[in-house]
């Protein structure tokens, strides 16, 4: 981020306070400028003109014709006979020259400021050199000028630039890695600030705020004060490249790649073809390729990455070419094959960052050790993936740590020391639970997941490896579904929240009465969207009230004893293949199944022909093929161990993936009472929730259903005294208030799953939607809940193995059983499978056995049987 600005109060006796006006009123400044050069100044005062409106286009606008103004100044300057006036221009113009990417031009311009100055005004020139230093990666060079900067402009009393000049060593601190120089630097800044009126300092100030918690560790704060830095930003009209470049760093450190590449890609994008900042838009191609490469998409990483590349070396910028290098080269090894000269390369990038003393040297050593052991070089790549691992016991941040011992990981697997493997794995995932307790939104924790899998891949395939199939189960549950052993940190209270959660269902309901009349929606859907935007911001921003208990522990004899006669049948995919471990009856035993991209592609069939099912009219050979295609899902699924699942009931724990499956249609489990859990962790927690004091259910019937929901009506006789919400009165608020705490609620809404984000996936109530932010909110979701006429057991997959969605929200905050459909399903079909599905929850039923017994009596109908194997039960009751 720009901290320092280049404007000189010296010059007040001839253009009263004009430039002061940059840092608190750059609009006004311009405005004056204008109106000075309108007139007829002499050659002093249009100097100083044209210095003004060259600074505001420099730091805000358009640096080529920033450039020409500022040319213009340094003439006036000299016509004027004012070394003074020639040394700041030279200075000013000096700063913009490397913003250009003339960085020789730039530096030689500062270099001849610096020889006309004396007294305070070398300071100043000083920090502007510092900071062009600092965009070049010349950080050594950079704290040399400001620490003299600080030291000249502290004896001369000068407190803005003082201030400036602190801040922008903060950044350069912050560059080499010293979060803690960098937070005393920027805390002395702000106590100068305060004596002052400059606005765009203070933004600067909660922007640099904003870089330093990221460097600690601290993203919920980080997100925070980036947000605050872009409202001030706004408010001032300004244009800065630099909080999309750190907001994409942020958002790609909490797992969200696919964010941070759409606001890389888009800042890209409002870049005018001839103008800009060139030094910006190199590195957000730079942001946009790293985005790309952690979203999986190489190939486009390598393009960005190679277009930075070039623009860094046309800029005389080596520190950030070395780091577009880096990431053409991560990028180059992922798509394949790896080579003799990738491996070079990676080494030569290596040391190059290595010299410049960039962290990121770390990541370069990882990556020619994995080019080594991929080439079958085990010597080479030990060499430098012990040198990646030296920054695992360094007091940075937890993802550089958990890196470090990834790279540990790698080096004992090519040695064959399980021991050492596991080891390294275990520390590395204990970094990552630290980091995961410090992000209050389940969202951040389920995408932060991603950083760990390898590490938990490695294990797992370890302890494949040995035989083990308890030592398989304990890594298996290592990291599957972390993120929903913690509830949602946000305060129920958050007024502004609510605010716009009740803005968002407004308009959404606008906008569907809107789209059925064939109105104008351009409007509407930016403000859903934009609601959208603030909703997802805010509840990002939440932090965790406490860091809670670190230390991972999972009791397979305890699990095994809850199991009772029940069996826990867990699959894992390892490479493709899928494992099956069924526990039960005091043992763990280990099956082989099938291929994880059959299962997957059987999977979607069987869904595809229950949708066509629930709606369309087809012929007896429909449900044919479907029990056919559940026969297929059978053998892939499940294997052998399809013959080892007792008497009792059953519970899977697929991976997340998978977990969208009619279980019900397996042979071996139709006749059985099935529950889904996300992991066994997640299944003993819900088997601990107590039922509360409570005995009255809630029933809900949501609008436009037709024939669907009928079944509420009747509920209602079966259950005296229910809270009953319909005909206008299931409004989010009251059924949010009866929610809260319920025994039991049945609820009959249209819902929608949305894939693209997927805790806006919701229920149609009558003032509009109810999402599962809204449910976030809840102080105890209800115990039970039935809900009839979506597919809201659809669960979105994130991180390693997490799960996103209205399910997944509820779990943690006390729901201990949902019973929900994994595909629309026939509304009016519904009606008499929940009614005799509460028939046998009111004889002392789970929900998993309540399913069986309904599906039983569904017969072999088309409809009805496809509706009812639709259905699964999520959690243990």
């Amino acid at each position: 981020m720009m901290a320092g600005t280049s404007h000189d109060e010296d010059v007040s006796g001839r253009a009263p306070d004009l430039l002061t006006l940059l840092g608190a009123q750059p609009g006004e400044l311009m405005k004056r400028a204008r109106e000075i050069l309108a007139g007829d100044p002499g050659a002093y005062e249009a100097s100083v003109a044209h210095q003004a409106v060259g600074m505001v286009l420099r730091d805000y606008g358009d640096l080529g014709e920033a450039t020409r103004e500022l040319r213009a100044a340094l003439r006036l300057a000299q016509a004027a006979r004012s070394t003074e006036r020639q040394a700041d221009v030279l200075a000013t113009l000096g700063v913009a020259l490397v913003y250009q990417g003339h960085s020789q031009r730039g530096l030689a311009a500062l270099g001849a400021s610096l020889k006309q100055v004396t007294g305070p005004a070398t300071g100043r020139v000083l920090l502007r050199r510092g900071i062009a230093l600092w965009v070049l990666g010349r950080h050594p060079e950079a704290l040399a000028d400001l620490r003299r900067a600080v030291r000249v402009l502290r004896s001369a009393t000068d407190t803005i630039w003082e201030a400036r000049a602190l801040s922008t060593r903060a950044l350069v601190y912050l560059a080499c890695g010293a979060t803690g120089r960098a937070n005393l630097d920027l805390n002395r800044a702000e106590r100068l600030f305060v004596t002052t009126s400059q606005h765009v300092e203070v933004a600067f100030t909660w922007h640099n705020r904003g870089l330093i918690a990221f460097r600690s560790g601290d993203l919920p704060r980080a997100l925070s004060c980036l947000d605050e830095a872009g409202r001030r930003y706004r408010q001032l009209h300004l244009a800065m490249p630099d909080l999309s470049i750190d907001r994409c760093e942020v958002l790609l450190a909490a797992g969200l790649a696919g964010d941070a590449l759409r606001e890389a890609d888009e800042t890209v994008s409002g870049f005018p073809s001839g103008g800009g900042q060139a030094t910006k838009k190199a590195e957000l191609l730079l942001c946009a390729a790293r985005s790309a490469l952690a979203a999986a998409q190489p190939q486009v990483a390598m393009v960005r990455a190679d277009a930075a590349r070039r623009m860094f070396g046309s800029q005389g910028r080596p520190w950030w070419r070395a780091h577009a290098e880096l990431l053409r080269l991560q990028s180059r090894f992922a798509v394949g094959p790896p080579s003799a000269l990738l491996l070079r390369q990676a080494e030569q990038v290596a040391a190059d960052l290595g010299e410049l003393g960039s962290h990121e040297s770390q990541q370069a050593r990882l990556l020619a050790g994995r080019i080594a052991l991929a080439l079958g070089r085990p010597v080479d790549a030990d060499r430098h993936l012990a040198a990646a691992a030296r920054v695992r016991h360094r007091r940075t941040v937890a993802l550089a740590r958990s890196q470090g011992w990834l790279a540990e990981a790698l080096r004992a697997d090519a040695a064959g020391s399980k021991r050492r493997l596991l080891s390294a794995c275990r520390s590395g995932l204990a970094v990552l639970d630290e980091h995961q307790l410090t992000l209050g939104a389940v969202e951040l924790r389920a995408q932060a997941t991603a950083q760990g899998a390898e590490l938990a891949a490695l294990a797992q395939r370890a302890a494949l490896a040995s035989g083990d199939p308890r030592q398989l189960l304990v890594w298996s549950e290592r990291w599957r579904a972390t993120a929903l052993v913690v509830p949602p940190s946000r305060p129920v209270e958050d007024r502004d929240l609510q605010a716009d959660l009740t803005a968002l269902r407004d308009v959404t309901s606008r906008l569907e009465r809107a789209r059925a009349g064939g109105d104008p929606l351009v409007i509407m859907r930016r403000e859903q969207l934009r609601l959208e935007a603030a909703v997802r911001s805010r509840v990002l921003r939440s932090r965790a009230p406490h860091q809670g208990e670190t230390g991972y522990r999972f009791d397979v004899p305890g699990l095994l004893r809850e199991l009772g006669p029940g069996r826990l049948v867990q699959i894992i995919n390892i490479q493709g293949d899928l494992h099956l471990l069924v526990c039960g009856s005091g043992r763990v035993r280990h099956f082989a199944a099938g291929r994880f991209d059959e299962a997957a592609r059987e999977v979607n069939y069987a869904l595809f022909s229950l949708r066509r099912l629930a709606h369309r009219r087809e012929p007896g050979s429909a449900l044919a093929a479907l029990e056919a295609s559940g026969a297929r899902l059978e053998t892939v699924l499940l294997g052998p161990a399809s013959r080892h699942l007792g008497e009792g009931p059953v519970i899977v724990v697929p991976p997340a993936s998978l977990h969208a499956v009619p279980w019900a249609l397996l042979p071996a489990l139709r006749g059985r009472a099935v529950s889904v859990s996300p992991s066994a962790r997640a299944w003993l927690q819900a088997r601990a929730v107590k039922p509360p004091d409570r005995t009255v259910p809630v029933l809900v019937r949501g609008p436009g259903l037709g024939a669907g929901g009928g079944e509420v009506q009747s509920l209602a006789q079966e259950y005296p005294g229910a809270t009953v919400l319909a005909s206008g009165a299931a409004t989010a608020r009251r059924v949010l208030d009866a929610l809260d705490g319920a025994p039991l609620a049945h609820i009959a809404a249209h819902g929608v799953f949305r894939s693209d984000s997927p805790l806006f996936s919701s229920l149609q109530l009558d003032d509009g939607p109810l999402t599962v932010h809204d449910l976030e909110g809840l102080r105890r979701a209800p115990y039970r809940m039935i809900l009839s006429s979506c597919d809201s057991g659809v669960l979105a997959p994130a991180g390693a193995n997490e799960l996103l969605g209205l399910a997944s929200t509820l779990a943690p905050l006390g729901t201990a059983g949902i019973v929900a459909s994994v595909v629309p399903v026939n509304d009016q079909a519904a009606v008499g499978l929940m009614l005799a599905l509460h028939r046998h929850l009111r004889t002392g039923a789970t929900l998993g056995q309540a399913l069986r017994d309904t599906r039983a009596e569904a017969g072999c109908e088309p409809v009805r049987a496809a509706t009812a194997w639709s259905f699964i039960a999520l959690g243990a009751c």
